[in-house]
């Protein structure tokens, strides 16, 4: 689109040697007339209107506007190059959504698909069963007190399976004790969860700052990059030790800071390309008006750096 506006450099250079060309024309045939002289004949008369210094001031109007037209011609420049750069991002930026978009989309599906699997082998089952149990209870009138209550134990068994298989769809669902104990809690309960699974990771946790009052959207938003945080350290660092850090900082602004480090392979050896969920993170980030930066030296080790205001600018 930018470069249609751009002329190319055979035609600058086509334009300046026209104007060289008929400058210097111009200076053989002044020569060839004693143009000045002529000029000097024609002006005697209105000498006092100083007329015969009129080609000095012309020659330093023609230089200043040459030094004009150089200068916007350079600052166009640059400006085209800015205005790629910023199309170049913008491009980068679409092809993220474009990537995120579809990744959400297959997930939307994956877990439907998995939430399908689970009310059908988790509930369906388990309710036919206690129906039959229940069905037995009550046809069988006569039947002994023993064979009675091992029906009703079965009938208890597998509501409390029910129950506990209801209670593992909610809290993937929905972060646990999020809404009733609020954002500190809820991540210590996430810490906790993932220490069985990361055997030989020291987890280090700090909680600063009043967490409590913060709206349901930023709350959610850094519970999810939290989790994401810890999958990434789970599948790709490699790492001994991980700090987790958040804390609420109260100053000229309201921000939320969350820190997440490890001291892992590094994010080129685990992950050379941007994994889509760093781009999530930085989508959810980017939604809350807040600032996402990742640090990876070439020694190793991975830092995510967020922050966002509590109060929307």
């Amino acid at each position: 689109m930018f470069s249609r506006a751009r002329a190319p450099e055979w035609v600058v250079w086509q334009d300046a040697l026209l104007v060289a060309g008929a400058t210097i024309i111009m200076a053989v045939l002044c020569m060839e007339l004693d143009f000045s002289e002529a000029l000097r004949r024609w002006t005697a008369p209105w000498e006092r209107f100083q007329l015969d210094e009129l080609p000095a001031v012309l020659v330093v109007l023609a230089v200043g506007l040459a030094w004009f037209a150089a200068r916007r011609y350079a600052e166009a420049g640059h400006e085209l190059r800015r205005r790629k750069i910023a199309e170049g991002r913008l491009e980068a930026a679409l092809l993220d959504n474009r990537r995120l978009s579809q990744q959400y989309v297959r997930l939307q599906e994956a877990e439907q698909k998995k939430l399908a699997r689970e009310l059908h082998d988790e509930l369906g089952q388990y309710l036919n069963v206690i129906k039959l149990d229940a069905v037995a209870i009550r046809d069988e009138r006569e039947a002994e007190r023993a064979i009675l209550r091992e029906r009703a134990e079965a009938i208890v068994a597998n509501s409390n399976h029910i129950h506990g298989a209801l209670t593992s769809l909610i809290r993937q669902l929905r972060p646990v004790g999020l809404d009733e104990l609020g954002l500190g809690a809820a991540l210590e309960h996430c810490v906790n969860t993932w220490r069985p699974r990361l055997v030989g990771v020291q987890l280090d946790l700090e909680l600063a700052g009043d967490l409590a009052d913060l709206s349901e959207t930023l709350t959610l938003t850094l519970y999810r990059i939290f989790q994401e945080g810890l999958n990434n350290v789970a599948k790709h660092s490699r790492a001994g030790r991980v700090a987790l850090e958040v804390r609420r900082v109260l100053g000229p602004r309201d921000v939320i800071t969350m820190r997440i480090a490890d001291d892992g392979v590094g994010l080129e050896a685990a992950a050379p390309t941007q994994g889509l969920g760093l781009i999530g993170m930085r989508e959810r980030v980017a939604a809350l008006a807040g600032h996402l930066e990742v640090k990876s030296p070439p020694g190793g080790g991975f830092e995510l750096v967020v922050e966002i205001p509590v109060e929307m600018p």
